[in-house]
């Protein structure tokens, strides 16, 4: 059984006031539980913690945190801000709170009072949940009849990488609705699971959503998918991304870029799933992407991964420095194709990344 949108993440107008209820992906997959954010600090701390994650996701949260601030009666440029800071590198997020801001002013400028102003901030927040539905359905139609296209035989094996499906969007997800959509027209051999060092989006996460759909996988360590390449078990690499620079540079998690020099070294497919709202027009190339850091503790312990939780096992010496960034760069001429919502960019190059954002109906604003 798969996950729904609305457990994932959810207004809900409850007794001591309205709130944003998300399902804590920190406690999964031991424990469904959700979170409660009933005001911008909270839901900004739930966004550190990667409580809610996943670049599509973000982008919505980001809305309704605007249309949360509203409501309350908060400061709604301050609340945007803090919003928009608590994670550098999605540009999903940035996206969600302008559109609601916008939407906020927009109001205010008509003459609407406080009460009204909040109304549109939540309208637009419940819009664009309903266009990332809708953008799911389309990107995992191009992204199977992209695989009909450059895989031949009926049974694919997929490798994928962090967590895209349903727990990062208001539908069924980006790189993971292929791979589900393929599960579900029996196309699918078997989705090879990487684990996704060090905080396990893969083994936690993706492996949950395969399990909940009864798709056929296999977890691996992340060290161990060149192997798999090498025995010739992988025919197409699936991603989604944070951030897509205007030359074609995909910015996903950390640990993508190998696999797409793994894929060109031996001639497999990489393709990038993502909506239009992750492709950032006003950043020019790879180099020109804020990669965030995350704390060295979260490599060299093995900590609980619940939220606030602190203490855990010693992986290495104490006081070791750790290399942590969250993302990486994959430069175009290592990706095959970009499917979107609006279609598939093949080759990547700067011109048909921008011609089909031209055409969406969702180009990015930065």
């Amino acid at each position: 059984m798969g996950i729904e949108p609305h457990a994932v993440l959810r207004w809900d107008d409850l007794p001591d006031g309205p709130a944003l209820v998300l399902l804590d992906q920190t406690r999964l997959p031991a424990e469904e539980v959700e979170l409660v954010c009933t005001d911008v600090p909270a839901l900004v701390r739930a966004i550190r913690v990667l409580a809610v994650r996943g670049a599509p996701l973000l982008g919505i949260a980001g809305a309704y945190g605007v249309a949360l601030a509203a409501v309350r009666g908060d400061d709604v440029v301050e609340a945007a801000g803090l919003l928009e800071r608590s994670r550098p590198t999605a540009v999903n997020l940035g996206y969600g709170v302008r559109r609601a801001v916008g939407a906020y002013r927009a109001a205010v400028g008509k003459g609407a009072g406080p009460e009204r102003a909040a109304e549109a901030a939540l309208a637009e927040a419940r819009a664009l949940h309903r266009e990332d539905a809708e953008a799911s359905v389309r990107m995992a139609r191009y992204g199977l009849a992209l695989l009909d296209e450059l895989l031949p035989g009926p049974g694919h094996q997929l490798l994928t990488h962090c967590n895209t499906g349903a727990l990062v969007s208001g539908g069924g997800g980006t790189a993971l609705a292929v791979a589900l959509g393929a599960h579900r027209e029996g196309r699918l051999r078997r989705l090879w699971v990487d684990e996704t060092r060090p905080l396990l989006q893969g083994a936690r996460l993706t492996a949950y959503e395969a399990a909940r759909n009864g798709m056929p996988y296999s977890l691996l360590t992340d060290n161990a998918a060149g192997s798999l390449f090498a025995a010739g078990e992988v025919d197409a690499v699936l991603i989604g991304a944070d951030r897509i620079a205007a030359d074609g540079s995909v910015a996903n998690k950390v640990g993508s870029y190998p696999l797409a020099v793994l894929a060109k070294y031996h001639h497999v497919p990489f393709i990038v799933v993502a909506p239009t709202t992750t492709v950032d027009l006003d950043t020019v190339d790879g180099a020109s992407i804020t990669v965030e850091q995350r704390p060295g503790s979260e490599v060299t312990e093995f900590t609980s991964l619940r939220a606030g939780a602190a203490g855990g096992l010693l992986g290495a010496p104490a006081g070791a420095p750790a290399y942590n960034p969250a993302f990486d760069i994959t430069p175009p001429d290592l990706v095959t194709a970009i499917v979107t919502e609006g279609g598939v960019v093949s080759p990547v190059t700067g011109v048909g990344l921008a011609e089909l954002c031209a055409r969406s109906s969702q180009v990015t604003i930065s």
